[in-house]
């Protein structure tokens, strides 16, 4: 799957937001090695980064465009072009962040486990994932793709299952000392249905509109904004109040 930084960058500050209250959270103080999954263009980086001026920060995400826009934010920074599926280095991390990427990544029952193992004794794994597929924007979405013209090519688009606090609580505690498991709704204020659709295009619709063509593509998405306007209806003063819960866990080892 494609992605652009430029279209992900749109909405930077809504997007950081999330991540700065992330890292936050982390109650690591002396940090030699974090690294970033799913850097991203980089923002998430700085922020990692920012909280550890000390630390051997380093970053890798699967996208080229993502990863170059990533070394001109970030030059003396080290990012690399990686899967986080097969993402398996040598070494141990005091920090492992992954911001707003492991809900594209399968087989979560084995790849949460695999992250705490990679952490260094007293270690910190710090995510963040939307929690949002039941929203309306993600249900009309499916929608939009099974009722169209286009219902060959992408009617059975799925995204990777994502589960509940309880599920990770769960998975996890068995590996962790210290767990924390929580969830927050983000209301940010967008100008309008186009803008709800662009905030989209940037990540959730690429699925869909990656296996569409051009003209597919802006008949697909013309659709879906009629469909926007309707579920979200701007305020007064023609801002709509995105609703966008999220998902966030930070654990720690067992030792």
């Amino acid at each position: 799957m494609t992605w652009s930084a430029k279209q992900y960058s749109a909405f930077e500050n809504e997007r950081t937001r999330p991540v700065r209250d992330l890292v936050a959270a982390l109650p690591n103080e002396n940090v030699a090695s974090a690294v970033d999954l799913g850097c991203g263009p980089g923002n998430s980086t700085e922020v990692l980064a920012a909280r550890y001026p000390q630390a051997d920060v380093t970053g890798m995400d699967s996208s080229d465009d993502m990863v170059v826009a990533a070394r001109k934010r970030l030059p003396s920074i080290a990012f690399e072009l990686a899967d986080i599926e097969t993402w398996n280095p040598p070494r141990q991390y005091d920090v492992i962040l992954a911001n707003a990427a492991l809900q594209w990544v399968p087989d979560h029952a084995t790849l949460y486990p695999r992250l705490v193992g990679k952490l260094a004794p007293g270690g910190s794994l710090a995510v963040q994932t939307p929690d949002n597929l039941e929203e309306p924007a993600h249900k009309l979405a499916r929608q939009v793709a099974a009722d169209g013209p286009w219902a060959a090519k992408i009617g059975d688009v799925k995204h990777p299952p994502r589960h509940s606090a309880a599920w990770y609580y769960e998975l996890l505690k068995p590996h962790c000392d210290r767990l924390d498991v929580w969830r927050t709704t983000y209301l940010h204020p967008l100008a309008g249905a186009q803008a709800v659709v662009e905030w989209f295009k940037g990540t959730a619709l690429r699925p869909y509109l990656n296996k569409l063509d051009a003209a597919e593509q802006a008949a697909f998405l013309a659709r879906y904004q009629e469909e926007i306007a309707r579920a979200y209806p701007a305020l007064a003063d023609g801002t709509v109040l995105l609703p966008f819960p999220r998902l966030f866990l930070v654990a720690g080892p067992k030792g």
